[in-house]
């Protein structure tokens, strides 16, 4: 397994003679730099905005200085590949309009410019100095620890040199000595500086970037593919019932029409007796392609509504069904197909299971919420993941965020209460 960042690195063998050490290096490196030219660019933004404001009143420098952590930000998000492969989102949102005057609107209103801008001032001010000390004490005094033999060579026999500005070295040994001791002190460097790159990295993300953040926009995305998904399914089943109602249907039709019209012309016999069984085959096989067209996709739900649909529904039921359904326009198309095909296998478990003599569909609009009741006088004791397909049903329902619950004691009656979250679409209707 490779590692993702440099603590998993560190945690595992190997760190040493890994190419993470050097990453860490070039993260701190690179950050003395990023953070000594954002120094110099904020301070020239700060006085160029000044020298505008005495012009436009402020307006310029509340604009550029509130502006300059973005391009910070970017570099950092960039930089963090060096440490981190895990990838880091861009927060900003995306305008609404095309245009310098949308772009700026949206910067100046959303929470990521002003955090960049925070850890802009941040970094300039206090974390890259943090990053050269790093560098100095990890990696520049070791190696200058390490190099003592070859600049006491140069400097000839008898001859001193000074080591880190601090220890006088007059001898062979003494300056072996201490190259063994810096050689100690840069392996334990490797370390200290993966661990300060690493927690730059940290902080870094904290505040530009915070995971938790990446995890709001990746459940976002999940939903909203979630719904892409299911109005695609939806448009497909649609599709397909067109297909079967436009094609498949109208060749049964018109094979029984044949067969009947054979019939009408063959001579009293066994032919006319196969006719006549060829065409009440075909016609079972046209009653049940409709019934399954009907319940793939009611071409009464996709005109007139949920109400209707419950409605006929409720007319073709084995169990009488009284239905009491209050809306005052559509519903999303989704919403209304998912609504239906419960009250559907409601009442099909009803009819299968419940041996009750009655059933009520009521339900309504409210609140934003679609709400819907199923109930019936029958033996009770329904319960989920036992075949009654009350798992099915209550997984189509959460795909578009509703609420299932089911109230069965044994004994009857049962109860299955169901919402969806929606807007009603056309309240004329």
């Amino acid at each position: 397994m490779h590692p993702r960042n440099v603590w998993q690195a560190m945690a595992g063998p190997g760190f040493l003679l890994s190419a993470w050490p050097w990453r860490s290096v070039a993260y701190l490196l690179t950050g003395m730099l990023t953070g000594a030219v954002a120094l110099v660019g904020i301070v020239s933004t700060a006085v160029v905005g000044g020298v505008l404001a005495i012009v436009l009143v402020g307006l310029p420098l509340l604009v550029v200085v509130a502006l300059a952590g973005i391009p910070v930000a970017w570099a950092e998000r960039h930089r963090l590949r060096l440490i981190d492969r895990d990838p880091v989102a861009d927060q900003h949102q995306v305008p609404a309009a095309h245009g310098l005057r949308p772009w700026l609107t949206t910067r100046l209103r959303e929470r990521t410019t002003w955090r960049e801008l925070g850890y802009a001032l941040l970094f300039a001010g206090l974390l890259w100095p943090v990053d050269a000390f790093a560098i100095t004490v990890g990696l520049l005094f070791p190696v200058a620890m390490i190099a003592t033999p070859l600049v006491l060579a140069t400097v000839g026999d008898g001859q001193e040199t000074k080591v880190l500005k601090v220890w006088t070295v007059t001898s062979w040994p003494t300056a072996f000595g201490i190259a063994v001791l810096g050689l100690v002190l840069l392996v334990l460097g490797g370390y200290a500086l993966g661990v300060a790159a690493g927690a730059r990295a940290e902080l870094t993300r904290l505040l530009i970037a915070p995971r938790e953040s990446d995890l709001g926009a990746k459940v976002v995305e999940l939903t909203r593919s979630r719904f892409r998904l299911v109005d695609a399914f939806e448009a497909e089943r649609r599709r397909i019932e067109r297909d079967l109602h436009d094609g498949a249907q109208q060749r049964l039709v018109a094979l029984t029409m044949t067969l009947g019209l054979a019939r009408l012309d063959a001579p009293p016999g066994p032919l006319a007796d196969q006719l006549a069984k060829a065409q009440e085959e075909a016609g079972e096989a046209l009653a049940e392609l409709r019934e399954l067209i009907h319940g793939i996709h009611p071409k009464v739900l996709a005109d007139y509504g949920i109400q209707a649909a419950v409605a006929d529904a409720a007319d073709r039921s084995a169990v009488p069904v009284d239905v009491e359904l209050e809306l005052s326009g559509r519903l999303p198309q989704a919403v209304e197909a998912a609504a239906y095909f419960v009250v559907c296998e409601a009442l099909a478990n009803i009819a299968k299971h419940s041996g009750a003599n009655r059933a009520e569909v009521t339900g309504g609009y409210r609140d934003g919420l679609l709400f819907l009741q199923v109930s019936d006088d029958g033996r009770g004791g329904a319960v989920a993941g036992t075949g009654s397909g009350l798992t099915g049903l209550a997984d189509r329902v959460s795909v578009l965020d509703g609420r299932l619950s089911l109230s069965s004691p044994p004994g009857g009656p049962t109860l299955l209460c169901v919402e969806f979250p929606c807007e009603l679409t056309d309240r004329s209707a």
